[in-house]
């Protein structure tokens, strides 16, 4: 039987680059294959009303009255995915880093060969993602993967790459517990890793592009250096030292 996906970007105030992320979908081979869904955390900047000019193209979206954190919208898009029966959901960056060409490439190892959440790579033994990523975001993005696969005895290459699919039924174990307020912002990426792999589902990384934008088009991320970076490390220790479940 034919998987039913869905393909997920989440976005805050990306009005410029969100209409690019959904144009490349639009071209892709992708809108046969899968339907799109854009969780729009509270943007007050435009994007919004961008998003609902795609509503004939079958572009659909869902949008928290506040910004609530990009766990938070990919929560939301999890939610909606289960409560309408699909199986597999890709989560994928509304800044147009990520190939919608690719997304075939996360899919392939679940649908045909079972696996339960396939992770994008910049880094899986090719040459790295392009663009001009700062050196500090080089360094934050080796250094997760290096505690994660200690912490884990499991070694991976590029744990804080949003662009990944899951088989939406590992999220029927209680052991996974998406709704805790603490996962918000950017914990919950990680806290799904970390949990997939702990628990014995099967995994698998495969490469992926990741290009970033320049800072004229509206900057690479909006992440902030220490307090983003700690929220992606914490569940590391706080799951590793059983502080949080």
């Amino acid at each position: 039987m034919t998987p039913k996906i869905l393909v997920v970007p989440v976005a805050f105030n990306e009005k410029i680059k969100l209409g690019n992320v959904i144009e490349r979908f639009l071209r892709s081979k992708m809108p046969s294959l899968a339907a799109y869904l854009i969780v729009d955390d509270g943007s007050d900047d435009g994007t919004t009303e961008m998003i609902a000019s795609y509503k004939e193209r079958g572009v659909a979206s869902i949008k928290h009255p506040q910004r609530r954190g990009v766990g938070a919208a990919i929560r939301t898009g999890i939610e909606y995915a289960r409560g309408q029966g699909y199986d597999i959901i890709v989560i994928m960056a509304g800044n147009d880093k990520d190939n919608p060409e690719e997304i075939l490439q996360l899919l392939e190892p679940i649908v045909k060969e079972g696996y339960d959440l396939v992770q994008g790579s910049r880094y899986l033994g090719k040459v790295g993602s392009g663009g001009q990523m700062p050196f500090y975001r080089k360094f934050a993005t080796r250094l997760h993967p290096w505690v994660f696969s200690l912490f884990t005895g499991r070694r991976l290459t590029d744990t804080t790459n949003g662009f990944r699919a899951i088989r939406l039924k590992i999220f029927e174990d209680k052991r996974i517990n998406l709704n805790q307020e603490w996962l918000d912002t950017y914990e919950l990426e990680p806290y799904i890793l970390w949990k997939a792999i702990t628990l014995g589902y099967r995994f698998k990384e495969v490469f992926v592009t990741k290009i970033y934008p320049p800072k004229k088009m509206g900057g690479y991320t909006k992440m902030v250096p220490i307090i983003s970076w700690w929220s992606i490390l914490k569940p590391l220790f706080y799951l590793r030292l059983g502080i949080k479940k």
